[in-house]
């Protein structure tokens, strides 16, 4: 069957009509030599990812929220209060936000995946191609669009991959010498994804050590938090939008009384509140002098505050960041 033709694209504008449309649907543009320079170093599609909250929300005749597949449609016109430069400040708020979320997770990365080749290759130097280490139920196969899949075959494939890539000069000396790459030298071709997935593979008691020596009370919230702080990780990586990014996958922490302090309401749990928790704890168990959380609090204490793009949508209460959650000034 023939695919029907897609709808073709809107038509090409320039930054001055780009601008003049922005003004025409309501927003403020103080400066529209500033704006067209912004939007073509940024790309007009990219800010208005920044801009759609602040869009209205379309309503019928009987005054109730238009929806499509689920959601209020917004139409063209903006609130009252629009600001291109309030936009643009978001954009960079977000910018130096996902910049202090790369520090931490970079220290996180390496923290981790040097326990897990301590940890495991303490048992066995090549236990990363060694599947006795896995739990069973992820080395059965199964089917998936017609394929025979396997978890550990698949993450063993990636492994195999990123050690044939990497260009580390120890494990380059290795291959030279014909020596096989001990655990500990081949983590360094490890992403975030491939060390995240290979803990949540391993047998539950190698689970338990390596937990414990991260300090996270309990395997369950550690896979979690991973698997969250992974798909963070990449948005990160690719420059997409997280200030006001939601999880379909809400984070665990009840456990520990670090996060006692948090609003106990789901919607903290889905969305940057959760991850900015995490994150924090994680950080101060590798370094106890850390100040990450109090960098990332300054930084959110200055966000701008476009219509409709409050604390909320990163499941902060409106009153401010809970710095006293935190034990912080």
């Amino acid at each position: 069957m023939s695919q029907p033709n897609p709808i073709a694209p809107k038509p090409w504008k320039d930054y001055t009509d780009l601008v003049s449309r922005l003004e025409n649907n309501g927003m403020i543009v103080p400066d529209r030599a500033r704006a067209e320079r912004k939007i073509s170093q940024i790309g007009y599609y990219r800010l208005s990812g920044y801009w759609y909250p602040c869009r209205q929300i379309e309503l019928d005749d009987t005054g109730r929220q238009v929806k499509r597949y689920g959601l209020p449609m917004r139409s063209s016109a903006f609130q009252e209060g629009t600001n291109f430069d309030d936009i643009v400040r978001l954009y960079i708020f977000d910018k130096r936000l996902r910049q202090l979320i790369l520090d931490a997770v970079e220290r996180i990365e390496v923290n981790i995946r040097t326990i897990i080749a301590h940890v495991v290759g303490q048992q066995d130097a090549l236990a990363y191609e060694n599947p006795s280490f896995i739990n069973p139920k992820k080395l059965a196969t199964y089917f998936q669009n017609g394929n025979v899949r396997n978890q550990w075959h698949d993450w063993l494939g990636n492994h195999k991959a990123k050690i044939n890539r990497s260009r580390e000069d120890h494990i380059e000396w290795h291959k030279r010498s014909q020596k096989a790459i001990p655990f500990w030298v081949a983590v360094e071709a490890w992403d975030f994804g491939t060390m995240s997935k290979y803990f949540e593979l391993l047998k539950m008691s190698h689970q338990t050590r390596v937990a414990e020596k991260v300090g996270v009370s309990t395997v369950k919230n550690l896979v979690n938090w991973l698997r969250e702080i992974n798909t963070l990780r990449n948005r990160c990586a690719h420059h997409a939008r997280i200030w006001n990014q939601s999880s379909s996958n809400p984070l665990n922490y009840e456990n520990d009384p670090f996060f006692h302090g948090l609003p106990s309401n789901g919607e903290s749990k889905k969305r940057m509140l959760g991850l900015i928790a995490v994150i924090g704890y994680l950080t101060k168990q590798i370094g106890p002098g850390s100040r990450w959380i109090e960098d990332v609090a300054a930084l959110i204490d200055d966000k701008p505050n476009p219509p409709s793009c409050s604390l909320s949508a990163m499941g902060i209460p409106e009153d401010g960041f809970p710095r006293a959650a935190f034990g912080i000034g």
